[in-house]
């Protein structure tokens, strides 16, 4: 049965799509249904799923991405590739052209492909170039404006992509193909129709620059493998990877650079597409290592993390972020050693876990303690800050900060305390129910409130208190009696 595929347009039912069943028997997109179904009653037509397209179409440009990491959207219904630096890798244009088709027919999808030096001129053979098929074998050549005008001449308008009512506009006044406004004066006709017309014409013949806009930019660097079977086994893909990152790191060695993001691309049979993206702390240009952040990542996915099927016949390695690298250089006390132990540490369990679950902290210029430090990725480029050393220039002396908790708790807790004299330390205090006797106090450390906030809040005095049993607290008293009637006491941490 034909088959087709219907929209509202307008408050009309429409044909949107037709299968080539339904266009032999004449129908053609966006005629009326209740005409079409008048003029053939076995027609099956079904409403249209612009968003399912969406998906499919989506899932199509990325399994493009095996021929060209340049691959672009091209909606409603199609794609666009730049392969002016793949082709060679395939055989040619012409033999990449039928591979691509071949492919496509494969997996049940009819499509139309063209090559061409413009994107205008390969949308236009894609949709129109079918009376052209002959005389199109030396597009991909290069950019040859004359020939390229005298072969697209015969398309019809509508290959420019212009809107359907120009289309006829123009059609009324005898102008039915493209070489009908290539040999005529342009002034008259820019007059009557506007100069959109010939900006597309000029891009259409290459008079104009005009780039795609692809949906993943092509990374700096990528190493890639093909193969004429899929590849299954696990040890096999882990093998490739290493051959794939020795190429790569060939490559960050003779332009002085590192890798500080990777991905592995997995293109299988079938056409499903798998990536696979492993960050590091440090510019990274070490094949074993890369090899192990991935073998590490792949274990943390399991035995269905790959999802290998069929097999992949295409393997994809790229650096996406890059930064300068120079050569390493030992060091005496063997500090380099030891800080390529950690960063690789870091790599591996972010590998593992995620790199937004390692953390490390860093300093904050805050003078509240529960905003002085904050959790960041050990993966991050942002170095570790240090505290600032205290301007010692003057005479005069100032002590030191009393020292603080390394971990604090993750709220202050409410505590009773007792207190000798107004505004002083705490002589005994009771947390979570237990009575705890104080035999050695430190303090006060006074912070201020938040003075330029409408609420600011209330003093803070920081202690740190010992009791008899040796343990160690550090406790503030939130408001002075000047401040508050009924100051309150909180714990904050606890030394080890």
């Amino acid at each position: 049965m034909p088959l087709a595929t219907f929209m509202k347009i307008k408050s009309a039912l429409r044909l949107a799509a037709l299968d080539p069943r339904a266009l032999a028997l004449a129908l053609e997109p966006g005629m009326a249904l209740a005409d079409a179904r008048a003029r053939h009653p076995a027609l099956l037509a079904i409403e249209a799923n612009p968003s399912a397209e969406a998906k499919i179409l989506t899932d199509i440009l990325a399994w493009s991405r095996r021929f060209t990491p340049l691959a672009a959207l091209d909606a409603p219904d199609g794609i666009m590739l730049d392969v002016s630096g793949a082709a060679h890798l395939f055989g040619g244009e012409e033999k990449l052209q039928a591979e691509i088709e071949a492919r496509f027919q494969a997996q049940g999808l009819t499509a139309r492909t063209a090559l061409a030096p413009t994107p205008e001129a390969a949308w236009a053979l894609a949709r129109y170039g079918h009376v052209l098929r002959p005389l199109i074998s030396f597009l991909p050549d290069g950019l040859d404006e004359r020939r390229l005008a005298r072969a697209l001449g015969p398309l019809p308008l509508a290959a420019l992509r212009l809107d359907t009512g120009l289309v006829a506009g123009l059609a009324r006044a005898g102008l039915r193909r493209v070489s009908d406004i290539i040999l005529r004066p342009r002034a008259p006709i820019a007059a009557r129709f506007g100069t959109h017309l010939f900006a597309r014409l000029d891009a259409l013949l290459g008079r104009t620059k005009s780039a795609i806009s692809p949906r993943f930019e092509a990374p700096p660097y990528l190493a890639e493998r093909r193969f004429a079977e899929g590849i299954v086994a696990r040890d096999g893909i882990e093998a490739i990877i290493l051959s794939l990152a020795q190429d790569l790191c060939t490559l960050l060695t003779r332009h002085g650079e590192g890798a500080r993001h990777l991905e592995a691309s997995f293109f299988r049979v079938d056409g499903a597409v798998k990536h696979l993206d492993v960050r590091t702390s440090r510019a990274l240009r070490d094949p074993e290592a890369m090899a192990r952040l991935f073998r590490d990542r792949i274990e943390a996915l399991g035995d269905a993390g790959l999802e290998a099927d069929y097999g992949f016949d295409v393997l994809r390695l790229s650096a996406l972020a890059v930064e300068s690298k120079g050569e390493d250089q030992a060091s005496l006390d063997d500090t380099l050693n030891s800080e390529n132990d950690l960063a690789g540490l870091i790599d591996r369990l972010g590998a593992r876990l995620g790199v937004r679950r390692v953390t490390r902290l860093s300093m904050q210029d805050r003078h509240d303690p529960d905003f002085a430090v904050v959790y960041v990725p050990a993966a991050s480029r942002a170095r570790p800050r240090k505290c600032a050393p205290r301007d010692i220039s003057s005479d005069a002396e100032i002590p030191a900060l009393p020292p603080r908790p390394l971990r604090l708790l993750l709220h202050p807790e409410l505590i009773e305390a007792i207190a000798s004299v107004p505004d002083g330390p705490p002589l005994r205090f009771r947390w979570r129910r237990v009575l705890h006797e104080i035999a050695a106090v430190e303090g006060p450390e006074r912070i201020a409130p938040d003075w330029w906030k409408e609420a600011p809040g209330f003093t803070r005095d920081y202690f740190r208190a010992e009791d008899r049993d040796g343990q160690s607290f550090w406790l503030f008293r939130e408001g002075l009696y000047r401040e508050t009637i009924e100051p309150r006491w909180f714990m904050h941490g606890l030394f080890a």
